[in-house]
């Protein structure tokens, strides 16, 4: 600034010149408008009273036909007087009226905005947000005041106090005072501010304050929320799948021992299936910016019915003919055995209907398992086969690979048919008793070259005592038949 008296440079704020001590006085500015304003009315004014001075100049020139030319008397240079003081007046009243348009419109929020834009142009914000501050003073239900506010800290990174400026739109005690349109721009540019600082936390801690689902679900990428359970806690007759899901992208992980789960935790990625017992079942959710949730804990007790071990018709014991093995499942199960003295479950082989009992001594083990995956106890029975005076199996199969050359099925011992370019192989079974005789049951093999086998679908027998060869075949009833070769 400077003196209007010497035209020195003056430090901003000073009111005495340093140089030559003259006072200064401050005016504000003058708008063009106003003084337009002003300067219409006082032309108008001056126009009104010429017109009042010439009426009493008309009265004299009619009165002169009659009487004489004197000096005007007293009274006409008193209201004379009168006029120019009361148009004195009149110029201060409008004056005053004017000075107080001037003065309201200089606290206008678009003034004010405008004198900000133009300091901001310059580069002086510092200006340009006291002129904002003014105007958000008189109108803080002006949501751009703020907004041009933080664009103006942001841009000489005083984040802080952008954010600050921010803040007081989304205060739940201005909620009434700016539109879900501005709040919204309010939260999207805070979280700019966030996001850039990689302050994640205080994303996520403004989102979880935040009653206006549109805007958490517009960003809930940036929020943890605790996982939620597919099941409400409590006790249950039946096996629960348990589903933790979360509202974002990220990683759960979980305890079921009540323990407080942590990042060395199991991961979720599949449900939990919780069978008979109890399970305390903790989670807590990190999202992709490594914010993490709170822990959630439920517990469940689930209570099922056991079903009853499988019924087998046949007792264990020693046997000297072919039997089959039957065994019944209990309602809504299914059976699975095994054979080779481990525990069934289901992933062993399935019981689908008579089994046919082994040569030698086997151990048999059958279990039902329900439909919600519970199993029985096991059923336990030991069998030993022991064919009297039959022919041994090796026996039973040189004589059906000896038949099947004879009949041209096979061209030699070693496999060799017309038919395909692989060979045959033919392995023992089991036993198996069809119209009142034993016979050995064989299966046939297809070898390609690879020594990869793949079974066919024929099965040949061998007589257990006489070591005639047939072929297994169903009769109109669906019994077993032995056909000669």
């Amino acid at each position: 600034m400077k003196c209007p008296h010497c035209g020195h440079e003056m430090p901003e704020g000073y009111l005495i010149c340093d140089k030559c001590g003259e006072e200064i006085q401050i005016v504000p500015d003058f708008e063009p408008e106003i003084e337009n304003s002003i300067t219409e009315t006082l032309s108008t004014l001056i126009s009104s009273q010429e017109e009042t001075e010439e009426e009493p100049d008309a009265e004299k020139e009619s009165d002169t036909e009659i009487e004489p030319e004197t000096s005007a008397p007293d009274g006409d240079k008193r209201g004379r007087g009168v006029h120019i003081v009361l148009a004195f007046v009149i110029l201060l009243v409008v004056g005053f009226i004017s000075y107080a348009l001037y003065a309201y419109h200089i606290q206008t929020a678009e003034y004010q905005i405008h004198r900000a834009e133009n300091y901001a142009q310059k580069g002086d914000y510092e200006q340009a947000i006291a002129c904002l501050e003014t105007a958000y003073a008189a109108y803080p239900e002006e949501a751009r005041i703020l907004f041009l506010e933080a664009d103006y800290y942001y841009l000489q990174k005083q984040d802080t106090a952008a954010l600050s400026a921010l803040m007081r739109i989304i205060d739940k005690e201005n909620a009434s005072r700016y539109s879900e349109t501005d709040v919204e721009e309010a939260y999207g540019k805070i979280i700019t501010i966030y996001a850039n600082q990689e302050a994640y936390g205080q994303i996520n801690d403004l989102l979880r304050d935040c009653q206006n689902e549109r805007i958490v679900s517009m960003f809930q990428s940036y929020l943890a929320m605790e996982p939620e359970f597919s099941y409400v806690e409590g006790n249950y007759a039946e096996v629960i799948p348990l589903k933790l899901s979360s509202n974002t992208s990220g990683t759960i992980y979980y305890t079921m021992d009540g323990t407080k789960p942590d990042k060395n935790s199991s991961i979720y990625t599949a449900p939990l299936f919780l069978e008979t017992g109890a399970y305390t079942v903790s989670a807590f959710f990190v999202n992709d910016y490594g914010i993490e949730s709170d822990v959630v804990t439920k517990t469940y007790v689930i209570n099922l019915a056991v079903p009853n071990a499988p019924e087998v018709e046949l007792y264990s014991g020693e046997y000297s003919e072919a039997m089959m093995i039957s065994a019944e499942a209990a309602e809504g199960c299914k059976i699975f055995y095994t054979t080779d003295e481990s525990e069934p479950t289901a992933d062993s082989v399935p019981y689908t209907g008579p089994i046919p009992m082994p040569l030698g001594t086997t151990l048999f083990k059958f279990v039902n398992i329900s439909s919600e995956g519970i199993a029985s106890e096991v059923t336990t029975r030991t069998y030993t086969l022991k064919l009297w005076g039959a022919i041994a199996t090796d026996t039973a199969v040189a004589n059906l690979v000896n038949r099947l050359v004879e009949t041209g099925y096979l061209e030699d011992a070693t496999g060799k048919n017309t038919r395909q370019t692989g060979t045959l192989s033919y392995q023992f079974s089991s036993v198996l008793r069809v119209g009142g005789y034993d016979y050995y049951t064989i299966n046939e093999y297809y070898d390609d070259g690879t020594g990869m086998l793949s079974r066919t679908d024929k099965v040949f027998l061998v007589q257990a005592y006489t070591g005639e060869a047939a072929q297994l075949a169903y009769d109109e009833n669906g019994d077993f038949v032995a056909n000669p070769i």
